[in-house]
């Protein structure tokens, strides 16, 4: 392409810097570039397009006064004088707005934050695609790299040593779950009468809602979507896609994830829309109100009020067309009654991961502990075999639980994992947890506590670390402002510590009062943007402490994996409370106790709402 002749002017004072930029750019592509100068009148701007006969004129504005009535003046200069229709024209700045430009008829308009690239490709007559980048990007495998050795010996040889009784403890147990996740294997090959009969098995290991609702019987707060009102959704999500990289995505870690669950499929792939136009890489899906309670996954594209979103095929499939494949997804199964069913549906809609947590599911998400260990056996090889990375939370501080205890728990799912093939990925909690406020861990400052976090996991073991879900927890507050600086100073830490990946909050997700809005996502994934170009290659340094913290923790991770081999199965050490007792905020679940069912007779089976 033959380089462009244009003249750039800056109909302002003082302020030329961002012409100066664009000025780098064009010149950068061949382009014969002339810069005016500052404080010019309209007439003196048309006077130097006459003079220089230029291809294009770049006009910025950044002062606000008086902006709409000079930018109207010139253009009418420019149209007495005869040069519009031998020039394209645009105008840019902190001042202008596209739709100002537009109704005075430029070519373009530019407003704040637009990138130097947009003006070169004006000039050059090419569109710019906001994100079209997004399209062919390169999703990150967070596990890449990893070879998952025990770097501390004797916790890797506990841990190790609890998951293969784990494993063994298992052998020859059959939940309604695992019977179900074999049965929606076996329907996604099938067709025909085979697969009215597998229907028919299903149906009857499921909750008499499951049944209810395939008969069209919807629960309160519930709709069924129409085909028509999904595909004309699709349309319009389609023309947002699109992805501006933060500072430190995609060559550079953290991984920014955003999580969803408002209960409508459509709303909640705006929003992954929406967060992915603004940085975030990766998408977490969850549905802890219905899969904590029943048996079952219902059909359909289904919207309903309550916590989380149905993990429906059809909502599934929907979210990974509407939301596109360019983003990492993540469908969670970790705790509830449909864990091993989750993992399939996940491969199935073409999820990248997925989430499997017994500890937490058991101890802080209602689920008896014997039945969620039966059917997380199930999902981490389903897992494994479907290649779906998991990651293994430490929710179980936010009821107190020390995190020693939490992290103790986690090792031994991790090793569980492994040693079935899969690929875990460590997810310490960064929050103000009760235990933190109890011992006085944060008390001097938010860093140290929360790097003795990650620095303990590094020294055990080789392996990714995605702190979540979402990172500042409970430091948050209801002011959007100070939600947004927290989560960004906690993205900062992150970062500073090497971590794989981050799940962020929106700034009104910290309450309860109401719906999560677009604009609040922009406002967290804007602040954890700033926060990494604050940094860029600097780092949040931790003190000292943070070393004799990691230490201790190191300490109380051991003895409590000592602790749990003294009990006949890792199953009867978590209802023992080795891994969280009760006064400290573990508590065993209700949902789907007694539906185990053993070889040999021993077990009971039991199908029905807890």
């Amino acid at each position: 392409m033959p380089g462009k002749r244009v003249l750039l002017a800056p109909l302002d004072p003082v302020h030329d810097v961002g012409l100066k930029l664009i000025k780098k750019q064009l010149e950068g592509q061949g382009h014969r570039v002339t810069l005016l100068s500052p404080d010019l009148t309209p007439e003196e701007v048309t006077r130097a397009a006459l003079a220089e006969h230029p291809d294009a004129l770049l006009v910025s504005r950044t002062v606000g006064y008086e902006a709409a009535e000079l930018l109207a003046r010139l253009a009418d200069l420019l149209d007495a004088a005869g040069l519009r229709p031998r020039m394209r024209v645009a105008v840019g700045g902190m001042a202008v707005r596209p739709e100002l430009a537009a109704e005075m008829g430029y070519d373009a308009g530019f407003g704040p934050g637009t990138p130097p690239q947009a003006a070169v490709a004006f000039v050059e007559g090419t569109p710019l695609t906001a994100g079209e980048e997004a399209l062919t990007l390169q999703k990150p495998g967070l596990c890449a790299g990893y070879g998952y050795g025990w770097r501390d010996t004797p916790i890797g040889d506990l841990a190790r040593e609890l998951a293969r009784g784990f494993i063994a403890w298992g052998e020859g147990a059959t939940t309604p779950g695992t019977r179900r996740a074999a049965l929606v294997q076996a329907m996604a090959r099938a067709g025909g009468s085979d697969l009215r009969h597998l229907e028919e098995e299903y149906l009857q290991l499921c909750s008499p809602e499951v049944a209810a609702m395939r008969q069209g019987e919807l629960p309160s707060h519930c709709r069924l979507i129409g085909p028509e009102e999904g595909e004309r959704a699709l349309e319009v999500l389609a023309r947002g896609r699109g992805w501006h990289p933060l500072v430190r995505t995609p060559d550079r870690r953290p991984v920014v994830f955003v999580q969803y669950g408002t209960g409508c499929p459509i709303m909640d792939a705006l929003h992954a829309v929406v967060a992915t136009r603004w940085g975030a890489q990766g998408t977490v899906h969850f549905d802890p109100a219905w899969s904590a309670r029943h048996e079952g996954l219902p059909r359909g594209l289904l919207s309903w009020s309550a916590d989380g979103t149905f993990y429906t095929p059809e909502n599934l499939r929907f979210f990974r067309q509407a939301a596109g494949t360019h983003l990492l997804w993540q469908v969670r199964a970790h705790r509830g009654l449909n864990t091993p069913e989750t993992v399939v549906w996940a491969a199935i809609t073409g999820a990248d991961l997925t989430k499997i947590n017994p500890v937490y599911g058991s101890l802080g998400g209602g689920t008896d502990p014997e039945r969620l260990l039966v059917d997380a056996l199930s999902a981490m090889r389903l897992a494994a075999s479907y290649g779906l990375p998991f990651d293994v939370v430490t929710n179980e501080e936010l009821g107190g639980v020390p995190a020693h205890k939490a992290i103790a728990g986690m090792l031994v799912v991790v090793a569980t994992g492994l040693e079935l093939g899969a690929r875990p990925i460590l997810q310490p909690l960064f929050c103000y947890s009760p235990e933190a406020m109890l011992e006085g861990y944060m008390d001097r400052d938010y860093v140290d506590w929360n790097a003795a976090k990650v620095i303990a996991l590094r020294r055990i073991i080789d392996a990714p670390v995605w702190p979540g879900a979402p990172i500042g927890f409970l430091t948050h507050t209801e002011e959007r402002v100070q939600s947004g600086v927290t989560t960004a100073l906690h993205a900062g830490l992150a970062a500073s510590l090497g971590v794989d990946a981050i799940t962020i909050a929106s700034t009104d997700e910290a309450y309860s009062r109401g719906p999560i809005s677009a604009a609040a996502r922009v406002d967290s994934l804007r602040a954890v943007g700033e926060a990494f170009r604050f940094l860029g290659e600097a780092a949040v340094s931790p003190t000292a402490r943070a070393e004799r913290l990691a230490e201790e923790l190191l300490g109380g991770v051991a003895a409590t994996l000592e602790t749990a081999l003294d009990h006949p199965s890792f199953c009867d050490a978590l209802y023992a409370g080795v891994f969280g007792s009760r006064e400290e905020g573990g508590n065993p679940g209700r949902a789907g106790r007694g539906t185990v069912s053993r070889s040999g007779g021993s077990g009971v089976s039991r199908v029905g709402s807890a």
